[in-house]
């Protein structure tokens, strides 16, 4: 006989889980103990929603699971906002929040989740595929192996268990579950019509989105476009799947998409081949029902949002896209491959006579040109990832993450710190902004307590740039979009005990990251940009 909280920690280790994050609280201290008798570190996250962005990222590079904790009441709802991410990022994460004893439900109580007081098990099943409390130990193997299914089949995403602090420690029989890592291999009936179509197309175009970086298939989108001599454009989440420097490549689409991806659209297309996309607003920027492609095939394992955007005809290629993919080429294998060369990519670093700040387009310019092509690229919600999106060609396929459809600011720095701790020797770089950092840039402090050698770079003009430039291009006046007394980042970073440094001109920059190249501690690169830069957001309605 073994407690729950021994049994749930022993899981975890065994499925290869070595890094737990939250922050302590008194009904989930029994689990929190158990892991660091098992040699599990628990990360001591600023903000539990820096935590359950920090589980994300683990989960999202370590190809497994995050598991991040809070305590009952607010610690739980701390975390909402990280599990309505996970969600949308389609990301496998456990949340499991705590409770007060069973026994005393119905009475007046601190921190209550329950009916009583802050229901958490119902705040969580919209930001969730599964949210359950475990009222008696008879439940716990049950409910955690249906929490795991969940989280692991089919569309992948968050789960939510509320243990109660008596149940944690309740002694029940010893189980063994396997940790689900097996989607099922969904292949569609419908590859001879996408053969057909591909053979008929004059004008096709590929649309990746961010379904490639989900289901790995960096390699089969890359063979589609050449054995078919298809151009390929990425959506703002779909950033990092295609690499831009391929003769192939149009860059991204939509919100801070290129001028060579723009301009291609307005072309008559008449074959779009949507791959893992929910083609949402962002994504469709520079799209109207005047150049509307004659037909999509639209591969996804989700139908959901399948023909919603575009009203067009379109072939839905529903199951998992890398085997989808793979069946296809496989159909396809007669066909004669064309060869293609990787462009030569010239950088042309203009000089500011500005010793105050330098433009946005300059400083990610000379990031691309410093950074090592492997490097990892976590983008934040704001116009610092778009400038990204448009200006920092990919060299690699999965080195660019980013969120176009949730968008919470402020995530990628938790993100960055998850994914550097699951793959240590990576070079993990968080690209963000300082109203991000306003946000969430304690957990920074988070990075540089346990030695996480992430390198965030932060933007920073002294306002929420892509909501004030969008403000005043559409309504003429922005509001409550600038700060009064703008942050200095390098002065926070240090007060963390984070080597810091602020950059004005591209010779400071490029210094800076040539030492963050070193890779061997945290490090804070604050640029100052050009506040009256236009962004390339301003397509948006």
């Amino acid at each position: 006989m073994k407690s729950i909280a021994w049994i749930l920690a022993w899981h975890l280790k065994r499925w290869g889980i070595n890094h737990v994050f939250g922050i302590p609280g008194k009904p989930v201290v029994p689990l929190i103990i158990e892991l660091d008798k098992q040699d599990i570190n628990f990360i001591l996250n600023k903000h539990e929603c820096g935590s359950g962005y920090a589980a994300a990222g683990y989960s999202l590079m370590n190809k497994k699971l995050g598991v991040a904790i809070g305590t009952s009441g607010p610690g739980g709802t701390n975390l909402l906002t990280a599990a309505g991410q996970a969600k949308a990022y389609h990301i496998p994460v456990l949340f499991i929040t705590g409770q007060q004893n069973m026994n005393d439900v119905g009475k007046a109580l601190g921190q209550d989740s329950t009916i009583f007081g802050t229901d958490l098990v119902k705040m969580f099943e919209p930001v969730t595929k599964f949210s359950v409390r475990i009222e008696r130990a008879d439940q716990f193997k049950r409910y955690l192996q249906h929490a795991l299914e969940k989280a692991c089949f089919g569309v992948k995403g968050p789960v939510h268990l509320s243990i109660p602090s008596d149940i944690l420690n309740e002694q029940i029989e010893e189980f063994e579950l396997e940790l689900p890592n097996n989607i099922p291999q969904i292949n569609s009936s419908r590859l001879d019509e996408f053969i057909d179509k591909l053979n008929n197309a004059k004008t096709p175009v590929i649309l990746a989105g961010k379904g490639v970086h989900s289901s790995l298939a960096y390699e089969e989108v890359k063979n589609l476009a050449e054995l078919w001599n298809i151009p390929v454009m990425t959506t703002p989440g779909g950033k990092g799947t295609f690499v831009e420097n391929h003769p192939l490549s149009l860059g991204a689409l939509g919100l801070g998409g290129t001028e060579k991806a723009s301009e291609y659209i307005k072309e008559e297309i008449d074959l779009m081949i949507v791959i893992g996309s929910k083609l949402s607003d962002m994504s469709l920027v520079g799209i109207s029902p005047e150049n509307y492609p004659k037909e999509v095939i639209h591969l996804d394992y989700d139908p959901t949002f399948i023909g919603k955007s575009l009203s067009v005809q379109t072939l839905s290629i529903i199951g998992d896209i890398k085997t989808n993919l793979q069946l296809v080429l496989e159909k396809a294998k007669d066909r004669i491959k064309n060869d293609y060369n990787s462009l030569e990519e010239e950088y042309e670093i203009k000089n500011s006579n500005n010793h105050s700040y330098m433009s946005a387009i300059n400083a990610i310019e000379i990031i691309r040109q410093e950074l090592p092509e492997e490097s990892i690229v976590f983008g934040d919600d704001g116009s610092h990832s778009f400038y990204a999106i448009k200006h920092f060609n990919i060299r690699k396929p999965g080195t660019f993450f980013f969120d176009d459809v949730f968008g919470a600011m402020g995530h990628a720095i938790g993100y960055s710190i998850g994914a550097q701790l699951a793959s240590y020797n990576s070079r993990i770089i968080c690209l963000t902004g300082d109203g991000c950092t306003f946000m969430h840039g304690t957990e920074i402090s988070t990075a540089v307590n346990y030695n996480i050698p992430v390198t965030f770079i932060i933007l920073n003009n002294g306002r929420l740039d892509m909501v004030d430039k969008g403000m005043q291009q559409h309504l003429g006046k922005a509001i409550g979009t600038t700060y009064n007394v703008p942050l200095n980042i390098k002065k926070f970073g240090e007060s963390m005990g984070v080597k810091s440094y602020k950059c004005c001109n591209q010779f400071e920059l490029k210094e800076a990251l040539q030492i963050s190249n070193l890779h061997n501690e945290t490090i804070i690169i604050e640029v100052m940009v050009d506040p009256y830069e236009i962004p390339p957001t301003m397509k948006r309605g």
